[in-house]
């Protein structure tokens, strides 16, 4: 490694606030078509070759007016709310409220259903360990999880903690049950919500729900359901949203290396909000590579290094589908596809307060089941000192790595995914305080190992477990 051409701290956080100042990057709003721009003129700066915009068509959708109010016998309030991505818009109606109950789903058929989400809160090792929890897990959530991988947690900051994770255990279908029972809408509470926020971009699969649905912060769940108590509630509900179908680009660039095979290195440039962490980190992460990258002479990159940053990442990973797509006759030589993630601190609630912890948010790294592939993250890991680390198999948490990259696993490309998984990615409390600065350039550092470990290895022998 070429120590004096890593970008430092400052100037790969400045990447990051550049990004972050222009608003929110939704698939296709105005800040997210300055990012593809920004990108491939990064890209050009930076020297690369072939720099192009790829289509990726996509739908997509924005929340203009919504508003919530409930009467009871003690008078009628406003509750703050937001509404669910991509479902239905509605003029005002109103509708009687009504708990769902699992035991008797159809008692709700008609009326505005009422639903707890509470986050998942997990051991932070547990994904490898695993144990009861993720026994637990397992029986309870949509996907199945299949713990396994290594753990590095040299200080053993993990012992005894709990690591909240931005999902509850329906992950993106959480508006499922209401649909099913016939409900004509839903209302969901943010249960023990750190922070006690309704400002929740879930789920961002891109998929029309039927009925118009709506967030609550948890403690007006509490509030609903005790005016319930007292007698039946009815609520009003307005939505004005729009949906369209778009067309986005990804944006693609090369540098020339050692053979023709290729090494993608890639990333998302859309968020769901102004999104610091989700994912202007990861831009950032891989403008890094590329700076250094291009530094190098085509002799000293293992391979012809491709750098990807996808579109629509929060309408179900539209982008790495349609570049997978594109390039279905390419897949084959990729030695291996790297993605890089969510820079992120660590926040926890004290007293009612968000603060920071101290402490990185658990770092995940799916990586192919490939001994030697396993044993290069492994050695990188330990070389820039990057602790409270994972090392996960790509189908830990269902059949594909929950990344932006993971379509690339079902596939067939051999991958290694850096991701974090704080509480607050969806939601627009993900701001510059929580970039992990102290991360960004031992995370750098970590792929630079990571590329140059394939040198010489040939995209067959990869596959292979060379």
């Amino acid at each position: 490694m070429r120590d004096e051409w890593v970008p430092e701290k400052e100037e790969i956080f400045g990447w990051i606030e550049q990004i972050y100042a222009q608003g929110i990057r939704r698939p296709g709003y105005p800040a997210d078509r300055w990012a593809e721009k920004f990108c491939a003129e990064r890209f050009r700066a930076l020297g690369l070759e072939e720099v192009r915009l790829e289509p990726a068509p996509l739908p997509y959708w924005e929340p203009r007016s919504w508003s919530l109010h409930a009467t009871g016998a003690a008078g009628e309030i406003e509750l703050p709310c937001f509404p669910l991505p991509h479902s239905a818009p509605t003029e005002e109606i109103e509708l009687p409220l009504l708990p769902y109950d699992p035991d008797s789903p159809t008692a709700v058929q008609g009326k505005a259903s009422l639903h707890e989400t509470t986050l998942l809160r997990i051991p932070p090792a547990s994904p490898v360990t695993g144990g009861s929890v993720v026994e637990e897990l397992g029986d309870g959530l949509e996907l199945g999880v299949s713990p396994g991988g290594r753990l590095f947690d040299s200080r053993g900051s993990f012992d005894g903690a709990l690591q909240v994770l931005p999902f509850g255990p329906r992950f993106q279908w959480v508006m499922e049950p209401a649909i099913e029972a016939g409900a004509a809408a839903y209302i969901g509470a943010l249960t023990d919500y750190p922070g006690d926020s309704c400002r929740y971009y879930v789920p961002y699969d891109g998929v029309a729900r039927p009925i118009p649905g709506v967030w609550i912060r948890g403690s007006d769940g509490s509030r609903l359901r005790s005016m319930l108590g007292s007698g039946s509630v009815r609520v009003r509900l307005r939505v004005d949203s729009i949906r369209r179908e778009i067309t986005c680009y990804n944006v693609v660039g090369e540098l020339p290396g050692a053979d023709r095979e290729w090494l993608v290195i890639g990333s998302h440039h859309d968020g769901p909000w102004s999104s610091a962490v989700e994912d202007a980190s990861g831009m950032a992460l891989v403008f890094a590579q590329a700076a250094y990258w291009s530094k190098l002479p085509a002799s000293e990159r293992p391979h012809r290094l491709v750098f990807l940053l996808n579109a629509g990442h929060m309408v179900g990973g539209a982008g790495c589908h349609a570049f997978l797509d594109t390039h279905a006759e390419d897949l084959e030589r990729i030695v291996l596809e790297i993605h890089l993630e969510h820079a992120a601190r660590e926040f926890v609630e004290r007293d009612g307060e968000l603060v920071p912890s101290g402490e990185p948010e658990t770092r995940w790294f799916f990586t192919s089941r490939n001994p030697a592939l396993e044993s290069s993250v492994a050695e990188a890991l330990q070389a820039e000192k990057l602790d409270r680390s994972l090392i996960l198999a790509p189908d830990v948490f269902g059949e594909q790595p929950t990344t932006d990259g993971g379509p690339f696993y079902p596939r067939g490309v051999p991958l290694v995914n850096y991701l974090t998984a704080p509480f607050y990615l969806f939601d627009e409390i993900d701001q510059m305080d929580k970039i992990d600065e102290a991360s960004l350039v031992p995370v750098t550092r970590t792929t630079i190992r990571l590329v140059e470990s394939t040198q010489g290895v040939s995209a067959a022998a990869m596959r292979s477990g060379f």
